[in-house]
């Protein structure tokens, strides 16, 4: 019996330390959570400032509209409808000038538009008369939603217009369907498109003087940015991967354990491949910014994508080649010409090599905004150097033995075209844009250096 009871109690002891445990144990989790979640937003905010500035800069808009409700004759005079300019600074206030500008030009265009309809629907339902004015209200809001709807299937209406196609079909709705109950419709119109058009100008002016983040800003940097990661891919393709590949195919030299997969240049491309949304959408909020910088009004956003089209087919290109060069470096072909592989392996080096080096000309050219130099050395060495291996390729007689350097060597030729219509397209988008000319930077510098 003592024993027993001298056990139970024990027990009863070991209940209270284990809940103790646990407890300790699901602290520590969730401090662990809180910190990692700390740290991931420290990471965001490092990452880009100006994201806390615009965290910011939402909160101000939403401060100074809501002023409208707390003074007493303001609200007096619009009532609730107060409330519609912070509504709109909610869903207007986008994260680049050109993104608020056409969320909130759409919703005020479209509010005045939607009200001006729906007080003329009104006026004619209501010469039908009481039984009459349901149903031509009915109808007038039928074969308006209907055919705002389908106008948002029409490309160009989707691209800039689609979210002020949304507001006029929800204004209009509101407003006629409202029209058959309240007797003071205009003044109810009035009220909603004041405070609407309150709210907009908060957004627009809260997003252009506090700290603006231009969308073309961001579109110039993303064009030029992306050349310097199809630069990377060359300059580390061409001091690692095809030399590699080559000398599988020529000599047999597979470095075991070697996973050519985990290097960062062969991955750098993907994020060309996967840019045209954030290209389309920057480019589209671009269109409606005022001239700021640089960039005056009606600067040709347009090249950009076009510009964008050829980086992301040239990195296309790049992902054939990377995935060539590894399947290589596993596999085992019949073995070519030692002779023949060494002047592949110069001519590939050097085709690369003056590849990536033309990119970064070509990608410091536009952010720096000044015309590219006309004498591309870099540029017509590669052109050669593709020129003449495709020559020596040609030349061999034993098709079976050269096939996969060849491969490479197309591939890379084929790097080289893309680079050249790059060049094209940056020297057109210099033209047209009027970047500075090279020989007045030039004289710029010497005149500063001597004053």
């Amino acid at each position: 019996m003592e024993v027993h009871q001298v056990v139970s109690g024990a027990a009863a002891g070991e209940v209270p330390a284990r809940c103790e445990a646990g407890l300790f144990s699901a602290l520590d989790k969730v401090r662990r959570a809180l910190v990692a979640f700390g740290a991931k937003l420290a990471k965001i905010a490092r990452d880009d400032p100006r994201r806390v500035a615009h965290s910011l800069k939402v909160g101000l808009a939403l401060t100074l509209v809501s002023v409208l409700y707390y003074v007493r004759p303001i609200f007096i005079n619009w009532g609730v409808s107060t409330m519609w300019a912070v509504l709109t600074v909610v869903v207007v206030m986008e994260y680049t000038v050109g993104g608020t500008l056409i969320k909130g030009l759409n919703r005020a265009f479209a509010t005045l538009l939607a009200g001006f309809i729906a007080v003329g629907a009104h006026k004619v339902a209501y010469l039908c008369g009481n039984n009459g004015e349901p149903v031509v209200l009915a109808i007038f809001v039928f074969l308006l939603a209907s055919a705002a709807t389908f106008s948002r299937f029409i490309p160009e209406v989707k691209a800039r217009y689609d979210y002020g196609v949304t507001i006029f079909i929800l204004t209009f709705s509101l407003v006629a369907v409202s029209s058959y109950r309240v007797e003071e419709l205009i003044r109810l119109a009035h009220q909603r498109f004041s405070t609407i058009a309150i709210g907009v100008a908060t957004c627009l002016f809260t997003t252009i003087f506090v700290c603006p983040v231009w969308a073309g800003e961001d579109l110039h940097n993303l064009a030029a940015g992306n050349l310097d990661k199809l630069a990377d891919f060359l300059e580390g393709a061409c001091s690692h991967p095809i030399q590699r590949g080559l000398e599988s195919e020529c000599f047999r030299e597979n470095a075991p354990g070697e996973n050519l997969e985990s290097k960062p240049f062969l991955q750098v491309y993907k994020s060309v491949l996967n840019s045209k949304a954030s290209e389309d959408s920057l480019c589209n909020f671009a269109k409606w910014e005022p001239g700021h910088g640089n960039f005056y009004f009606r600067y040709p956003w347009g090249l950009y994508q076009k510009l964008g089209a050829l980086s992301r087919q040239c990195a296309s290109s790049m992902q054939a080649l990377a995935s060539y060069i590894i399947t290589l470096t596993k596999s085992h072909y019949p073995e070519a010409n030692m002779e023949l592989c060494l002047k592949v392996r110069a001519a590939c080096g050097e085709m690369s090599l003056n590849s990536a080096k033309a990119l970064r000309e070509l990608s410091e050219a536009i952010q720096t905004m000044t015309a590219p130099s006309p004498a591309r050395t870099h540029m017509s060495a590669a052109i050669r150097a593709a020129r003449g291996l495709r020559a020596e390729l040609s030349q061999d007689a034993d098709l079976a033995k050269v096939m996969h350097v060849a491969v490479i060597a197309s591939l890379l030729s084929e790097l080289v075209t893309q680079t050249k219509k790059i060049a094209e397209s940056v020297d057109n988008l210099a033209r047209v844009a009027r970047f500075k000319d090279p020989e007045d930077t030039q004289k710029d510098v010497v005149i500063n250096v001597v004053s």
